[in-house]
């Protein structure tokens, strides 16, 4: 019991006191039953306090990881259920209901595209778990390390984000299950930062462990394309000739205009190829490109949460308005880079991922078309 307690295991704990208070009643021990039938009492409204926080919490995890229509259902059903959770907390204040309490913040504030949420959130629980006030043996402190990384990163503040990367990787062992998914947003840290080179190494460490082979493939196919695009900003020279025909390659497969199987990366893949071909000068594979992106904009980027998606892509759809024309683009780009500037990074689990931030890409177009325009 008291070992139950000191880890905040009040269910443990509830258990192992309905079996002291058996042994008491059986040894008649009358002064001890009486005392322990009041803990145990406490104890169960406690464990009731838990339970209900813990439902709670399963309800919004259930409907987060749902289709973006019931997501968007249970993000109005969230203040009703926070405003419950710290009701509880303040009736229970044990790890079981903080956490429960400090999940649904998180999903929240995540929901919302509140980052900075997220990561005030994630820093006051390590704050707690210094102060000794969180259980310390309980509390997921990588789960949370990641967490205040990945808001870092979402709400555009990768320089900072890679110092706690750099930090937190430390504590992240190469045989736990989330090393991978860590080392995704750390990786992406570095190109949103504009540290390629860093970003490549990066890759390398992904590699050498020993598990990179045994990743499901739709996690593996995830990598492949993060190194498709550090390759793609890194001086040609720095790319072996084995490694360009490969990226010639991908490029040219048949992408479906799109894929649940590669929900959020179908923007990232087109464009990739879009950007190879125009660094090829290859007129014909540049146009069927923008086409598939011309459909796959009309067709699947009408949330408000795709504003940046769709902005980039009508900013390529200029390019064979304006004859690859880097002056003219420039010039009639103007108003839609502005906006793209002003927009934040999606929040929706379904939008896009920006493997590099779409401002560079631009950039990094532009800079290609004034070496020369596709033929």
């Amino acid at each position: 019991m008291r070992v139950a307690a000191q880890s905040d295991f009040t269910a443990y704990e509830e258990q192992a006191a309905q079996k002291l208070l058996s042994i008491y009643a059986e040894q008649h021990q009358q002064s001890k039953y009486e005392k322990l039938s009041q803990e145990l009492t406490k104890l169960r409204e406690t464990v009731d306090y838990e339970q209900a926080a813990e439902q709670l919490f399963f309800d919004v995890q259930l409907g987060v990881e749902k289709a973006v229509a019931n997501r968007h259902k249970i993000a109005t059903k969230l203040p009703a259920y926070l405003e419950r959770l710290e009701e509880l907390y303040r009736l229970a204040p044990t790890f079981g209901t903080f956490n429960a309490l400090y999940r649904v913040r998180l999903a929240y504030a995540g929901l919302a595209g509140h980052y900075q949420d997220i990561i005030r959130e994630t820093e006051r629980a390590t704050a707690m778990v210094a102060a000794g006030t969180l259980n310390a043996r309980r509390f997921d402190q990588r789960f949370n390390h990641f967490m205040n990384v990945y808001a870092h990163l979402r709400g555009r503040r990768p320089q900072e984000g890679l110092k706690l990367a750099e930090a937190f990787a430390e504590t992240m062992h190469p045989t736990s299950s989330n090393w991978f998914y860590f080392y995704e947003h750390y990786l992406l840290l570095a190109l949103h930062a504009g540290e390629y080179e860093l970003a490549q190494r990066l890759l390398q460490v992904a590699h050498k462990n020993p598990s990179y082979s045994k990743l499901r493939p739709a996690a593996l196919e995830r990598w492949e394309l993060l190194e498709a695009y550090i390759e793609l900003v890194l001086p040609i020279e720095q790319v072996s000739p084995k490694r360009r025909n490969q990226l010639a390659v991908f490029a040219a497969l048949t992408v479906p205009e799109y894929s649940r199987d590669k929900r959020g990366y179908n923007v990232a893949i087109l464009v990739f190829q879009l950007v190879h071909y125009l660094q090829q000068r290859l007129l014909e594979p540049v146009l069927v490109r923008l086409e598939r992106l011309r459909k796959y904009q009309q067709r699947h980027l009408r949330d408000p949460a795709t504003l940046r998606s769709r902005t980039f892509l009508r900013l390529l759809l200029l390019l064979p308005e304006a004859d690859f024309d880097p002056a003219q683009l420039a010039q009639r780009g103007k108003s839609l880079l502005n906006t793209l500037r002003q927009a934040s990074l999606t929040r929706d689990a379904d939008s896009e991922v920006e493997i590099i931030p779409y401002e560079d890409l631009w950039e990094l177009i532009m800079n290609i078309l004034r070496r020369g325009t596709p033929e």
